[in-house]
Formats: structure tokens, sequence, C-alpha cells
């Protein structure tokens, strides 16, 4: 386990998250399903730190253990000298306006019976955050505009709003609260690729107005390449690599990173690069393999692999990677 940075903004230490499986007519637990496996990272105060995988790799229930919509089986997640996962009650509240989320599906994340004013004013109110002498409408007003939107729309539904539209409420919603960090679950990929360019620019754009941190999540290497300074690459609970965007893409060092960066799609058509293929399908969190847990599509895999676990260790500076064989 990695030593605590006393200069990070977050501080994730051996975070767990184990999903338990019922079943028999009394509904025992026969099983764990093992979402998040002793993750360390560390986030910094400014930065977007992305974290990416495939689709069942748990990048999203560590984002949403962070945010203590889940809450974690054991592990630590030091945010400003507070441990966020053992935190109760007012403490956890008020946790809630330094932290917030953007969800993945603009549709089914925003209420359809609420308007979008009360929508975006809803937490702010909760926190006692709108300004003294300044009305709901106008401090709701003042967010639309910023995230893109019309402040005459604040009186319609959310089904009156495109998918991007909708998306841009969510960003409101977070900004309301005046959030130190935000974690963006996917806030691109339900999006049209033209979509995903205009929100992915009102993102880095409003980081830089309201001096913001986020952990961006999402599964395409290409959206975090263009938003991220550093980058955790996760595969089935477990982080494998951890490094600066620059270094990550220039010299990957764990096979399964330099996998997911062939699969980027080339814009000229006359470049040419080796297409990594992994044979077989990703194993089920509930009964990982032993030691590495790569090791089943890895094609540089060794007897040690299917042994022992590798150590997350620092290769080369502020380049950490968990592999025996690391180039």
């Amino acid at each position: 386990m990695r030593e605590r940075q006393t200069d990070a903004m977050l501080q994730v230490r051996n975070m767990v998250k184990y999903f338990p499986i019922r079943g028999g007519v009394f509904r025992r637990t026969v099983g764990w399903v093992q979402a998040v496996d002793k993750v360390d990272f560390d986030v910094y105060e400014g930065e977007t730190f992305g974290l990416v995988g495939e689709s069942g790799c748990g990048k999203t229930t560590a984002g949403m253990t962070l945010m203590r919509l889940y809450n974690a089986s054991s592990g630590q997640a030091w945010f400003k000298d507070r441990d966020l996962l053992s935190l109760k009650g007012n403490a956890l509240r008020n946790l809630r306006k330094e932290i917030q989320m953007i969800f993945q599906d603009p549709y089914s994340s925003l209420n359809p019976r609420m308007r979008v004013k009360n929508i975006i004013a809803e937490g702010a109110r909760t926190h006692h955050i709108i300004p003294q002498g300044s009305s709901a409408n106008e401090y709701v007003a003042d967010l639309m505009k910023k995230v893109g939107l019309s402040a005459d729309h604040m009186y319609r539904f959310p089904h009156e709003f495109s998918g991007g539209q909708r998306q841009r409420i969510g960003i409101a919603r977070a900004l309301a609260v005046q959030p130190k960090m935000i974690v963006c679950d996917e806030a691109v990929s339900a999006l049209d690729v033209s979509i995903q360019a205009q929100v992915i620019n009102l993102l880095k754009k409003l980081q830089t107005e309201f001096h913001l941190t986020y952990i961006f999540i999402a599964h395409d290497l290409a959206v975090v390449k263009h938003i991220s300074d550093r980058i955790a690459v996760m595969y089935l609970g477990k982080i494998v690599e951890t490094s600066a965007k620059k270094e990550l893409f220039d010299r990957p060092m764990h096979p399964y990173t330099k996998a997911l960066i062939s699969a980027i799609p080339v814009p000229n058509p006359e470049a040419k690069r080796q297409r990594i293929i992994l044979t077989g399908d990703v194993p089920s969190p509930i009964n990982p393999p032993s030691g590495c847990r790569f090791h089943t599509r890895c094609p540089i895999a060794k007897e040690i692999c299917s042994r022992e676990e590798p150590t997350f260790e620092e290769k080369r500076p502020a380049h950490f990677v968990a592999c025996h064989f690391s180039e």
C-alpha cells in the first residue's frame, strides 16, 4: 500500500467495495462481487484525474463509494484530513457540499417531476448557499448562463430538453453548492460525439473559472486523454497503472494499458499502429483469477503471474505499475 501524501487533496488507500450475493430460502450470503479491491490513488488540487477501464472494471463503483452512495467494505479515503469513508451524520452531510457528482445518464439522473429551477437550487437551499439579498431565481439564472443554457428555461421540466442540455443541467446542479471536487461518472458517454466535445470544453472552462478538481471516469481513452492531467487504468477491481497523461501514452508499462492504447483509432489512415489483440473474456469479479488478475489474457504472462499478485509500485518517477514484467 502506498504511503499517504500530505499535499494531495484526496488520498485513497486500500479502498475495498464488495457486494454480497444472496441465495437460498433465507437469502444467506453465498458469495461476493469484488467490484473494487484495494485501490490506491491520489488526486491533487486543481487537476483532472482520469479513471479508465473496460465496462465492469469497477471504476463507477469506486466513484460511487467515494461519494458515499455506497458504503465501503474497508479502506480509507482522506479528503482534507477527513476520512470520508467513515463520516456519518452531519459530517457526511457537510461533505456533500464539497464533493459533487455528474452522473452518466442525463435522462434518469434528473427528477422528471421537478422544474429545472428547483433541480438546480435544491442543494443550494439545503446547504444555505444562496447569497443573502439574492433570490433563488437570480442564482439559478446565473448558473444556467455559465453552463450555456438560457435562463428563460428554468421553469421547464427535464423532458423538454435534449440529452446534451440535460447534462448541462446536471453540471449546473453540481456547481450550485460550490464544491471543491466533482466526480464525473461517464459524463459524456451517453452524448453524441459533437456534443461530447462541447461538454468537455465546458468542463475545462468551468474548472478554470471555479478552481475545480475533477475525477473523470470513462471507458474512452481518447476522451480521457483530452481532458486529464493524470490517468489511472483499472482492470477487474484493481488499478494496474497510474501516471501523468503524456507519460502513460508515450511509454505505457502495463500490457493491459498497451492493449487499450493500441485500440485507439488513428486519424491518419496511412499511419500504422501495431494492434494488440487480447484473447478471452474478462473474468468474473465473483471469482477473479489468482495472482495477477490480468494473467488469463496477458500476452507476456508467465507462471509467477498466476501464483503471485504483483506489487503496485513506482517503476519510474510518479509512474506506478502492478506487473511482474513491466517494461
